[in-house]
């Protein structure tokens, strides 16, 4: 009998010992989820928007404009908006992604998680928000150069 409970204990202990261990690694957790509504097409003022299947590789220049009255509001990905984290808006990239934003006129950089849809302007391709516009040193309407930062997805 005894023999039975030390097989049983030493069973259980092997199958703790390989079991999967908890990540702190937030990365696969903060990888875009391709079947999420907010990776479906969507319309907003009689336009189809049509989000990518991938970023990688991405980049783009236009302007970008900043946003920060919506504290608290949801996102597209349904987080909430905090005006002095370092997120953004873009009406395709798919969610979230990362990507490093220049602003073309005095050369500073700033990465964002962008988590959330917009800006439906004319003209413009990302929305800031107000602490990510802070630190390229932006007020109103900037010309930026937007670069996916691939597998950067969760680290700052």
């Amino acid at each position: 009998m005894l023999l039975c409970i030390v097989s049983l204990i030493s069973g259980c202990a092997s199958i703790l010992h390989n079991a999967p261990k908890p990540t702190t690694d937030l990365s696969d957790r903060r990888k875009p989820n391709l079947t999420a509504p907010y990776n479906k097409p969507y319309r907003v003022r009689g336009v189809t928007y049509y989000p990518m299947q991938s970023a990688v590789g991405y980049r783009e220049v236009g302007h970008a404009s900043w946003y920060g009255s919506e504290s608290g509001n949801r996102t597209a990905t349904g987080a909430r908006f905090v005006p002095h984290e370092l997120t953004a808006a873009h009406k395709t990239l798919p969610l979230p992604s990362k990507v490093r934003v220049t602003n073309l006129q005095n050369g500073r950089q700033v990465d964002v998680l962008v988590n959330d849809r917009g800006p439906f302007k004319n003209g413009r391709i990302i929305d800031l928000s107000q602490g990510a516009a802070r630190k390229i040193g932006m007020h109103g309407v900037v010309k930026v150069k937007i670069e996916h930062l691939d597998n950067q997805i969760g680290q700052r």
